[in-house]
Formats: C-alpha cells, structure tokens, sequence
C-alpha cells in the first residue's frame, strides 16, 4: 500500500489531508514521494522555525540523544534548568513548567490562576477564566471550553464550567463579566491564529491589563502560536509594552521536537507546588536541548529579518488583485482573499507551495530564517494563483 492507503487504513481519521506525502525536506523545500518540491510557507504550522532539518538544532537534538534521552522529572538534568534559565532571562519571568503541546501550557495556565485563586480566597468562589470570542486555545476538554467559538463546544460534552467569552478589542465587555465578582483572570492571543489571524488593537491590549492589575485578576497570555519570534519579538507582548502574569508557549519552541513551556510571572512564581502538577515527558531532555538552540538563535538580527520578511510578504499583497486583506503580525499572516482559501491553497499545491488556511482567510506561516529567494518565488506563486 502507499502512504496514503495505508494511513486511510490505521490512523484515526481526524484531519482532513491534503493529496501530498511529505517524505524529506531542507530548510524551507519539502519533497514529496514523487520527487516533487515545495516551497513550504506553513513550516508545520509555525514549528519549523528554522526549517526542517536544521544543522545546528540537530547537531543539539542527537548530542543529547546520545547521551540521556529521557529520565523522569524525579531528578534534575541539564537541558530542563538550561532551558528555564533562559526563558526567564529573556521574558523577566520566574519559574517555568515544561510540558508537551501547546494545549498542556493552557492547561497548566488555567491550573494556576484557578490554585492561585483558591489560595486567596480559601474556596473556589472565584474561578471564571474571561477568553475573547474568536480564540483558540486547544482541543483538550478543558482548552476547548476556554476557546471562544461555539462550533466547538458540541460533540465532547459536558464540558468544564468557568469561562467566559468577551468581544475582542472591546474593555467594557470585559469589564461587565469582572464586574461580577467571580472572575479571576483574562486570557487572550494577541494575534488570534486559529481565529482568523486577527491581531488586538494595542490600546485595547494596555488597558486590559491595566484594569486586570486594578481588579487584581491575572493576565494570561497565549503565545503557542505567536511565541519564540514569530511575530518579530521573541512574544507577542513585548510588542504591546505589558507584563503578563502567565505566558504559554509551544509549537516553534523545539523547533519540531514536541515541547510547551508555562512561564510564570512574580505573583504566582510559587503557586504550583510538589505535587500540584506535572508531566511524565515534560522537560524530555532531547526536547529541551533543541529548544535551548533555538532560544539562543532568536537575536535581534533574525527579530529584524522577520520584521522585514514579513513587510515584504505584506507589500506585495495588499492591494494585490484578487486580495481582499492582509492581517496578523511578522511572519504570521492571514490574506483574505476574493475565491475561497481552500481552492487557493490546493492550486499552490499544484504550483509547487505549501500553505494554510484559517477561517476564510490563507494563512502564512513560513520559517522565520527562510531564504530570501524561496520566500520571494514562494509569494510571487501565491500572488498569482489568487490573481487568477
């Protein structure tokens, strides 16, 4: 059987596969079993973000492959402490939890401001999580009732109690659920990727978290998507000039190792305690190790780059024929277009490009060190097959 009739035959059948079977890759090209190439402008949806098989990141990844691939969270290893250390120096925040997607990180997000709660108050009184309409926040139990769009609470339930959902870009729709008395925090996406792509205003970002600090609630940010220079800063809210009490973060982060990371601000530095929580493979130390490599390599250089790749891409489309829009943030783009994404995207495929869809929009998501010369010929397929 191909690859194709025998996944149809033993995988659960819970995505909707495009006709292509991916079998090597280089940076920004992927090859697929015919010997056709593609220049990938999704990057495993913002994972790859220095492409696929990066020289350096695997020279870290089999290192410590070769030497202590995995240990329970009973002991201390080196890749697990390297890798906290240098997110908390790079964010200002104090202690990590390492977990395994970027759904586990949310989960891990909405423990702690419920414990943090529930040791303030001495009860679970105070327990409702604010997300935005829109959002996306993961396909557990849980997450999927955090996410603010309803499609998604059928089928699975019943689901959790303790959240509701504000219109985004709007302080006093906010307010009227805090005002109520119950709710201990407000977590968002600064750019909603799932959701559209959509960036916040950053007026309406600054005052959230002013009045979340007044009302002393906390502010959990969701940079699974955004995270780890994405955007054209190492987080997303850098750009916005706040300070989150709860930063979770995944995807790019291993840079195709699977690894989430929970960053946890002053206030609730030592909510978590033994016991409270916690993750078999969580801190793996091969996970870590790559992701140390990535860390490292996300400088103001690349952070400019971005910037610049991400001007370029939004240049040539916006205004282009056939294109309706251009949002989001860097190198995390919705492009709303005249004929519907999914024709587009499976026309790309045809020419040779690999691409996303989010809502009605295409989505790009390219690597964030792609060549020059792939992102050029790469934009100039995807301008003309929505021209046409």
């Amino acid at each position: 059987m191909s690859i194709t009739e025998t996944d149809k035959k033993y995988v659960a059948g819970t995505y909707a596969r495009f006709p292509v079977e991916l079998v090597s890759g280089k940076g920004a090209i992927l090859k697929d079993s015919s010997g056709k190439e593609y220049i990938d402008l999704g990057s495993g949806i913002a994972v790859n973000i220095f492409g696929v098989a990066d020289d350096e990141w695997q020279k870290a990844v089999t290192a410590q492959l070769s030497v202590l691939p995995h240990t329970s969270n009973l002991y201390f290893t080196e890749p697990c402490s390297e890798l906290a250390e240098l997110l908390c120096e790079r964010t200002g925040m104090k202690k990590v939890f390492f977990s395994n997607s970027g759904a586990e990180a949310n989960e891990c997000a909405i423990k702690t401001a419920r414990k943090f709660a529930f040791d303030k108050y001495g009860d679970e009184s105070h327990s409702t999580i604010i997300t935005l309409k829109n959002s996306f926040h993961g396909r557990t139990i849980t997450t999927l009732k955090a996410t603010g769009q309803d499609v998604f609470h059928t089928n699975f339930g019943p689901f959790p109690d303790g959240f509701v959902y504000a219109e985004a870009n709007n302080l006093d729709d906010i307010k009227k659920y805090a005002d109520g008395g119950n709710c201990i925090a407000v977590m968002m996406e600064l750019v909603q990727g799932e959701g559209g792509v959509c960036k916040l205003d950053g007026d309406y970002v600054k005052a959230v978290a002013e009045y979340v600090r007044e009302k002393d609630m906390l502010l959990i940010i969701d940079e699974v998507q955004t995270g780890n220079g994405r955007t054209g800063e190492l987080y997303a809210y850098m750009h916005y000039g706040i300070e989150p009490d709860i930063v979770s973060t995944a995807k790019g982060l291993g840079g195709g190792l699977p690894i989430g990371a929970t960053m946890l601000g002053e206030r609730v530095e030592n909510v978590l305690s033994s016991g409270s929580h916690g993750s078999t493979f969580g801190g793996n130390p091969v996970c870590c190790a790559g992701a140390c490599n990535i860390i490292k390599r996300i400088d103001d250089k690349l952070l400019s780059e971005v910037k610049e790749k991400s001007a370029y891409i939004i240049s040539e489309l916006e205004g282009a024929k056939g294109v309706k829009s251009v949002s989001g943030l860097g190198l995390m783009l919705g492009v709303e277009t005249e004929k519907p994404a999914k024709e587009i995207v499976n026309t790309c495929i045809e020419k040779g490009v690999l691409v996303l869809t989010a809502k009605t929009k295409v989505r790009l998501l390219p690597s964030l060190n792609i060549d020059w010369d792939d992102l050029k010929k790469g934009v100039q397929i995807l301008k003309e097959v929505i021209a046409e």
